[in-house]
């Protein structure tokens, strides 16, 4: 696997122009003890979807938030195994899941009308583009 700063030198800069240089960083690089989620970023017409993939959370585990134009979302979950037997265990290990992605939104984003939903272990954030920056269709110029 290539190193990221190689990644970024090919990779055009459109998304590290939006979402920041953290993106690149954090999707390709792996990191002993941190769980982090495979993230998507798609582009439509009219808005952006960021799309977390996160089975086994539910979406109240979930946090988004908003912070001068910075996009966080984090989660946090405990997996509790209730044990009958009471101090007879060789090995019990905790489980703990908890991560935190944040990413830099573009001006041309509308934030107070982002919405999120939770479906089948995946997290869809929506976040329309302001009037100004949707794609306009192509125009037909009449020669007077």
């Amino acid at each position: 696997m290539l190193p990221s700063r190689e990644l970024r030198s090919i990779f055009p800069s459109f998304v590290d122009e939006f979402f920041g240089t953290d993106l690149l960083n954090n999707f390709f690089e792996t990191r002993t003890g941190i769980n982090t989620p495979a993230v998507n970023i798609v582009e439509g017409k009219d808005d952006f979807r960021i799309e977390v993939a996160a089975p086994g959370l539910d979406k109240k585990d979930f946090k988004i938030d908003i912070d001068n134009n910075m996009l966080s979302i984090s989660a946090e979950k405990e997996n509790k195994v209730k044990e009958e037997e009471e101090d007879n265990y060789v090995r019990r290990e905790f489980g703990y899941t908890s991560f935190k992605r944040t990413f830099t939104l573009p001006d041309s984003v509308n934030a107070d009308q982002i919405k999120a939903t939770h479906k089948e272990g995946i997290l869809q954030i929506t976040i329309p583009k302001k009037e100004e920056a949707r794609v306009k269709p192509p125009k037909k110029i009449e020669i007077s």
